[in-house]
């Protein structure tokens, strides 16, 4: 290879790639016959790498990255990318906010509403043709008017809460710390949000500070008529204690778009019928992935023509 090399690691649109082309050789790693082999011949010519924040850097060709400048993050979480060895390295790494808050945001109510209105079910009860042979769909719970307990008040928190708030609900969160100017009410630990809410939204960044941050008491304290819906990363809820409290009837429901081993989905919840289940998209719209890349691309462009990036992470 003549060029520097743009290393692909995760699927990422061609199309968006174009500007890119007249600067480097971009490689995608997925469709690499020995990766190990290209790691050994040419992870040295390798300048740019773009991932996603479940996938990071390959762990077997990071010692191969020598000169490795910039770590383009095709998303917001960046879980599995270890800052402190790219600091370490010199490395800079973009993310991609914003431009996939309010997508998300709608996902997360309509799990909810999803959950509170058994709608998964409802839908098979008529497609199963239950209706005619049984009679009337059993009676659900009204989502209006309820308590939702958001676990970070972040962006994307913050776009939940104003939607959530068209409900007449009253709307609670926790976080690091209480937020100036913000008028819901502040608990100090997710323990005390889920003792008070109907439902709790799980709206915080992944990685080793929130791990199983929602775990048995917060999700026993949710209680039999609770709901949970997480639309952030499957580490932050003890998957374990979340199949016992469900099994146990101590959770009413659970409506999730990640889990701790994606893709693989424990059968204890797919086969759960308090459940409502997405495959990790709750970003996943044509025009929001489009935006990423978008993004991604651009903070590329900042980088090899030597001007600020635009959204760094570190």
């Amino acid at each position: 290879m003549t060029r520097p090399i743009l290393l692909v690691v995760t699927p990422f649109s061609q199309e968006a790639l174009v500007p890119l082309q007249e600067h480097f050789d971009i490689v995608q790693w997925q469709s690499l016959p020995s990766p190990e082999a290209f790691c050994a011949q040419h992870g040295s010519e390798v300048l740019v790498l773009i991932t996603n924040g479940m996938a990071g850097v390959p762990a077997l060709c990071r010692d191969a990255l020598a000169n490795l400048a910039l770590i383009a993050c095709n998303g917001v979480g960046h879980d599995a990318i270890d800052l402190d060895w790219a600091d370490a390295r010199g490395i800079r790494v973009t993310n991609t906010p914003d431009v996939l808050s309010a997508d998300v945001a709608d996902f997360a109510m309509a799990l909810a509403l999803a959950a509170f209105r058994r709608v998964p079910a409802a839908d098979r009860y008529v497609r199963e043709n239950k209706w005619s042979r049984l009679g009337a769909f059993a009676l659900t719970r009204r989502f209006w008017g309820s308590k939702v307990g958001i676990v970070g008040l972040g962006r994307i928190g913050h776009l939940i809460a104003r939607r959530a708030g068209a409900f007449e609900t009253q709307i609670g969160y926790t976080g690091r710390r209480q937020q100036d100017g913000v008028a819901y009410a502040y608990f100090p630990t997710v323990l005390a949000l889920a003792r008070w809410a109907d439902l709790l939204i799980v709206a915080t960044p992944g990685g080793a500070d929130t791990h199983h941050l929602v775990s048995r008491a917060e999700l026993e304290a949710l209680g039999p008529e609770g709901v949970l819906v997480n639309v952030a990363r499957g580490s932050v809820v003890n998957q374990s204690a979340l199949i016992d409290c469900l099994e146990s009837g101590r959770l009413g429901a659970a409506a999730l778009d990640v889990f701790e081993e994606e893709p693989q989905v424990p059968e204890a919840i797919a086969h759960c019928a308090s459940t409502v289940l997405s495959p990790h998209i709750a970003s996943a719209t044509v025009q929001t992935r489009q935006a990423m890349a978008a993004l991604v691309v651009d903070n590329i462009l900042q980088h090899i023509n030597v001007k600020s990036l635009i959204s760094p992470v570190n």
